[in-house]
């Protein structure tokens, strides 16, 4: 065990210093029969009444400190002032801070309905793309106007990209820098070179304009090769891909273009209406039947008139036979196949005068021969196809 050393000095009657391993203490004996008072170097003071088991022990350094810690009552007016700065100035801040949290939950709020209303607006947008397909058509191609067409210059007097090179090469002057470094004969070198480069920049648009010339002749001629080559570059139905739709072409006359059209209409037309209620909030409801058949049947005849229109815009073709097929249910099977749900045959004459931005593609449709089964409860039922001949 370990040993404690203490020594007691008396520097006085009734007080004692008392010297140990622990630190240095002053012990006071009261007036008080027994009572005792001690205070050591660590602050700590001590009251007790031998014999009894009572005593009292504090840190009057630490309790010192409370003392200090309590507000001070300044008298200058200044001094208060500044105390009443400091207040208003928290309470401020605290009122800051509960503005600057309203704020952000007000804008997060209208971030919200921002984005609500953005939705609707898009699929609202989508359903009028999706009925409107007919609504957009690429310039119609003039072939005999480019067939027709002049040459871009003549050979013999060389293209206009080299007549402005050499024009370059002439007019070019020295100036007294390039003499005296010697820079002349590099820049007229390459001023040479440009006019090389330009004559096969004219030669590549010459070629080209025989090149369209050619086809075009090919065109006129009723190349059906070239009719699929010009299908195939021109991409007039590269905005179909977006609704996932499939075309096939073929013909074996000059005068008609057939295509099948696959309308996956399950994956274009949605089962769901997005609207907004009175407060802004995004609400999202299943499609009513009839309302799904109803934009189903616009688009298939939006589209329909859509293939005919850009076939008559690029190639001089009299007619275009437009077949529309779709997974249909087989009642018998109970599988689903894919049949053709509409057949018609435009005629170029019936596209005359026409103002696609007004027109109801049904109706629109029902003025050229058509095969179509449709009615609002059930859809599409299938259909035989039209011919040629019909």
């Amino acid at each position: 065990m370990g040993l404690n050393f203490r020594k007691s000095i008396k520097i006085a009657k009734g007080v004692s210093l008392n010297v140990g391993t622990g630190g240095v203490s002053v012990s006071v004996r009261g007036k008080a029969k027994g009572l005792n008072y001690s205070l050591n170097s660590s602050g700590r003071g001590t009251v007790s009444l031998p014999g009894t088991g009572l005593s009292y022990s504090a840190n009057l350094k630490t309790a010192a400190k409370k003392a200090t810690k309590t507000a001070r009552n300044y008298r200058s007016d200044a001094y208060k002032k500044q105390q009443a700065i400091e207040k208003e100035k928290a309470a401020q801040a605290k009122a800051e801070a509960r503005a600057q949290a309203q704020q952000e939950k007000e804008q997060a709020k209208q971030a919200e309905l921002d984005a609500n209303r953005l939705k609707v607006e898009e699929f609202e947008n989508y359903l009028e793309m999706v009925k409107g397909v007919h609504k957009e058509c690429d310039e119609p191609v003039d072939w005999v106007k480019i067939r027709d067409a002049m040459p871009p210059f003549t050979k013999a007097e060389g293209g206009p990209a080299e007549k402005a090179a050499r024009a370059a090469l002439a007019n070019y002057q020295p100036n007294f820098g390039a003499k005296l470094f010697g820079q002349d004969e590099k820049r007229r070198a390459e001023l040479q070179k440009q006019i090389e480069a330009a004559k096969a920049e004219d030669a590549e648009a010459f070629e080209g304009w025989q090149e369209s010339v050619k086809f075009a002749d090919r065109i006129l001629a009723g190349d059906v090769d070239a009719y699929y080559e010009a299908i195939e570059g021109a991409n007039p139905f590269e905005d179909f891909a977006q609704f996932g739709s499939d075309l096939e072409f073929g013909t074996d006359s000059r005068d008609y273009m057939e295509i099948e059209f696959r309308v996956k209409s399950r994956e274009v037309v949605p089962e769901q209406v997005l609207s907004l209620t009175s407060t802004g909030k995004l609400s999202e409801k299943e499609m009513s039947r009839t309302m799904y058949f109803d934009i189903t049947q616009d688009y298939v005849c939006s589209c329909a008139i859509r293939l005919a229109r850009e076939i008559f815009a690029l190639l001089p073709v009299q007619a275009v036979l437009v077949h529309a097929v779709d997974g249909v249910l087989n009642t018998a099977t109970g599988h689903e196949t894919e049949e053709a749900i509409l057949s018609v045959g435009f005629t170029r004459e019936g596209f005359e005068g026409i103002n696609f931005d007004r027109i109801d593609p049904s109706d629109f449709l029902s003025t050229f021969p058509m095969r179509m089964q449709f009615t609002k409860t059930t859809g599409f039922r299938p259909v035989e196809r039209i011919t040629i001949e019909e």
